[in-house]
């Protein structure tokens, strides 16, 4: 191409570009693909399953939401790809429901059996199970469940609750002097969505957690008629709206966003595909979620639960196995002599990182070291890093640590980790 030709072409035609939600959305897709790959351990492709759930809940609550607020305010301009908010948003519903649709299908029909081949069954439907498994659902139910469930009802006296975002629940129908009520109780989340029962040596079963509550729905409702119960599950808009620059303290502001979350407009509605429709219509009037936003699955809903089941004993042998990255060989001895000597470049996760990690350590107690500069962007649970700069600091070093407070759905862990750098008299820059 000439320089003239380069100068004919108009930079802004919107045919040189790709919508930014729609080109994630494709990303999200290939993540999806590892999960088809049959070259990829049965248990690896269970993992890639929860990450495109879990990717898909942080897209709707942040950049879905974003797009939403924007079409409220009435904003219209296009993006570069020729998108006006609302076009995207509509956009983006089509391509979702195909890929949820996808996704589900493939769980069903490549995961399931593939499992199942492995002596690995999930059971979606209690009343299919043996004698000996019904009594044991049913003693768990009893036992384990029925004292922490809550129904919540709802009528002209009791509006309709709080359902918090991204909780599973199940929604009821029910008969009460001739009446028909709506009521809703949260499946616990403390509690594995997949409980083991008994089966032959050497197989492994599990139920679903709401589908045991399901099947005994009945007795959370003695002296009523349960006409349809259905299980569904919100997202909410999670996006934090702070003027960084006119807040007066933004650690405060944060944390008062934070808890703003949960009163977040419903953005997303899953509900399983078998649900009554008047469980549904409720659900849409009251969480006012448009139509087109309404997710039907036919299969289990929040496939994040698998990211916990990986973990499980029975898939120890379907795994990749334990990635061991290498020691740098330059710091295996004095660390601030390698350092003095050049400049040392490390390839994480291939190396290590605990030379970093040695590194700070190293620091905090070298009485030669009078003061220590640190970026800490999301930390682990227990740092070695946030204590060694504790100790630093507890033993009179200057230490200075900037916070990324806003390191997305990180930003109450890093508020900890700030006080409690400030506690031990570290200087936290936010």
């Amino acid at each position: 191409m000439t320089q003239k030709d380069r100068q004919a072409v108009d930079l802004l035609n919107p045919q040189y570009y790709e919508n930014r939600e729609l080109s994630w959305l494709e990303f999200n897709q290939r993540v999806l693909e590892e999960a088809e790959n049959p070259e990829n351990p049965l248990f690896e492709r269970l993992k890639f399953l929860s990450i495109v759930s879990s990717n898909l809940d942080e897209f709707f609550m942040v950049r879905v939401a974003s797009l939403k607020e924007q079409v409220g305010a009435g904003y219209v301009k296009e993006d570069f790809a020729g998108f006006t908010p609302k076009e995207q948003l509509k956009a983006i519903s089509a391509r979702t429901h195909i890929m949820v649709e996808e996704q589900v299908q493939h769980f069903k029909r490549g995961i399931l059996p593939q499992l199942r081949k492995k002596k690995i069954v999930f059971h979606s439907e209690p009343a299919k199970l043996t004698a000996t498994q019904k009594s044991f659902v049913e003693q768990y139910f009893a036992n384990a469940l029925y004292p922490i469930l809550t129904p919540m009802g709802v009528d002209s006296s009791r509006p309709f609750p709080l359902i918090m975002n991204k909780t599973l629940n199940i929604g009821v129908i029910v008969e009460n002097k001739g009446k028909e009520e709506f009521a809703t109780i949260q499946v616990p989340s403390i509690i594995d969505r997949l409980i083991k029962i008994p089966a032959a040596e050497g197989h492994y079963e599990f139920v679903y957690l709401e589908d045991i509550i399901t099947e005994y729905i009945d007795r959370l409702f003695v002296g009523r008629k349960v006409l349809a119960c259905g299980q569904y599950r919100i997202t909410r808009n999670s996006d934090l709206l702070i003027d960084e620059e006119e807040a007066e303290d933004l650690l405060l502001e944060i944390e008062k966003s934070i808890q703003q979350r949960k009163w977040g407009q419903a953005i997303r509605l899953e509900v399983k595909k078998d649900i009554d429709q008047r469980i549904v219509d409720h659900l849409q009037k009251s969480l006012e979620i448009h139509r087109k936003d309404v997710y039907a699955i036919d299969g289990p809903l929040d496939f994040t639960f698998l990211m916990k089941f990986y973990g499980d004993e029975c898939g120890a042998e379907m795994k990749y196995s334990d990635f061991t990255p290498c020691q740098p060989w330059e710091l295996k001895e004095d660390i601030f002599a390698a350092i003095r000597e050049r400049d040392l470049f490390l390839h994480h996760p291939f190396e290590s990182f605990q030379p970093v990690v040695d590194f700070v350590k190293t620091a905090a107690e070298d009485p030669k070291v009078l003061a220590i500069k640190q970026t800490l962007y999301r930390v682990s649970g227990k740092s070695p890093i946030i204590q060694a700069l504790a100790r630093a600091a507890q033993s009179g070093k200057q230490v200075t640590v900037l916070v990324e407070l806003k390191a997305r759905f990180d930003e109450e862990n890093n508020i900890q980790w700030a006080r409690s750098l400030e506690r031990a008299g570290c200087h936290v820059i936010y």
